[in-house]
């Protein structure tokens, strides 16, 4: 599943999410707090309500939270017209009962922005908009019109029209701010608990590869000794049916297929190793494994190796995770689908630190974006207007995302920056100017520890 199609199933599909039950249970305790709110003010204050009409709109709720528990299924889940009117019913009943019950002089009017700040979540910007446009225009409504407080002494309870035209504006700036932060935030969890599927998603499959070629690989060498052995033995049938050129042709027969046998264990098992000493390889050996994918696509990759302190000091002997494998991988493909003609792949390594530096000649990332790159869904680093240039791969916005997340779990730090801005970096001298990725690790993070590598896995079918 693309980025964009998993962005869409989040924005599209997160209205049918509610269940009924849950709408149903809040509201029988917005009607619970409404019942104990009326009984106390005519009770305690002793307010002169229209009791009667307090009393149906609470029962039209009280009626229609029956009726949906006796209609549908508890299982039952609103679609998203369904929730909108759910809500919209909600926002009508209580603005109705603030109508009878002194409108914005009433200071539980607060509670018209729980059905929009609701929306604000569940709903798409459509639904919101409708829903937060009809809050508005309920509260303006009440701020003129609705029935008076009155005391059992016939007194009018009521606040100067300053108050009512302050409460209408902190209402409506309430509105709006509630839901456009509330929509922002579910928007990015939203997006954010998208990409982290998608990056489980990436490494469970980096990992059925590296598994499904280390069985491959594993075969191979076990099988290495028997085609070996039916090689030597058709040869010697070769040699002792020479004079029967029939059962000869046979023979040859046998040793060519063993040998190409040989060769499609070989090529099959070239991604992955089950044998544990191949399990790990020098640091250099995994960054040009991660970028080989990538070789044949019409832009030159140079891969180059050194200590940084320019000592003997070996480099540092890695296992060959799927984390790393995957996330460098997926770093030096945005570095080639965006590059002009080349990529430079460079790994450095001292007593304790190791990096490896990725950098094109591309245009570089946009000066507005490096400080949100690795954000999931952002698609700011665009083709240069050629769709078929490289159209086997789109552009890197959750990609990128999944990438800094697998590397930050190996233990990685990220820095991303643009050529140009660096003091290395020398365009007169055909040195990279675009993208910039530096990944680093502490050298004791990802080293193989010294010692027995401990005893093979056995294949299992």
């Amino acid at each position: 599943m693309t980025d964009t199609n998993l962005n869409l199933l989040f924005q599209q599909k997160r209205g049918n999410w509610i269940r009924l039950r849950t709408l149903i249970l809040l509201r029988w305790i917005a009607i619970a707090g409404q019942v104990i709110a009326i009984f106390t003010a005519i009770q305690l204050y002793n307010l002169q309500l229209e009791l009667a009409l307090c009393l149906l709109a609470i029962g039209v709720s009280i009626g229609g939270n029956l009726l949906a528990m006796f209609s549908f299924p508890e299982t039952k889940r609103l679609s998203e017209f369904e929730n909108m009117m759910m809500i919209l019913f909600d926002l009508l009943q209580l603005s109705f009962l603030l109508f009878l019950t002194g409108g914005l002089h009433n200071p539980f009017s607060i509670l018209l922005l729980a059905p929009v700040a609701v929306a604000a979540n569940v709903l798409k910007l459509r639904s919101l908009l409708i829903l937060g446009g009809t809050a508005i225009a309920l509260v303006t409504i009440l701020a003129n019109y609705h029935l008076p407080l009155h005391t059992d002494q016939g007194f009018i309870l009521r606040i100067p029209d300053i108050f009512i035209f302050g409460n209408w504006t902190a209402i409506v700036i309430a509105l709006v701010f509630l839901s456009v932060y509330s929509r922002r935030v579910n928007n990015e969890m939203n997006a954010m608990g998208g990409a982290v599927v998608a990056t489980q998603m990436a490494l469970a499959r980096e990992q059925k590869l590296t598994d499904l070629g280390g069985v491959v690989a594993a075969a191979a060498h076990e099988l290495g000794t028997p085609l070996a052995t039916i090689k030597l033995a058709s040869s010697e049938l070769m040699e002792e049916l020479s004079d029967r050129p029939e059962l000869c042709e046979d023979a040859e027969l046998i040793r060519e297929q063993a040998d190409r046998c040989r060769d499609i264990l070989q090529s099959m098992g070239r991604t992955g190793k089950d044998d544990l000493y191949l399990h790990s390889a020098p640091f250099s050996e995994v960054i040009r494994e991660a970028a080989e994918p990538h070789q044949d696509r019409g832009i030159d990759i140079e891969m180059a190796s050194r200590s940084n302190d320019m000592s003997s000091l070996a480099q540092p002997l890695v296992l060959r995770r799927p984390e790393i494998i995957h996330g460098l991988r997926n770093m030096v493909q945005n570095a080639v689908d965006f590059a002009h003609s080349q990529v430079w792949v460079e790994t450095i390594w001292s007593a304790t630190q190791v990096k490896v530096r990725i950098m094109d000649n591309g245009p570089g990332y946009p000066v507005h974006v490096i400080g949100r790159i690795g954000d999931p869904f952002m698609r700011d680093r665009k083709l240069e207007n050629d769709s078929t240039k490289r159209p086997a791969y789109e552009g890197m916005g959750l990609g990128l995302f999944i990438a800094k997340t697998l590397l930050e779990r190996t233990g990685a730090e990220l820095k991303f920056a643009n050529g140009s801005t660096l003091e290395i970096f020398d365009d007169s001298k055909g040195e990279p100017t675009g993208a910039y990725v530096e990944i680093s690790w502490q050298r004791s993070d990802i080293e193989q520890a010294n010692g027995a590598l401990g005893e093979n896995k056995q294949i299992k079918a």
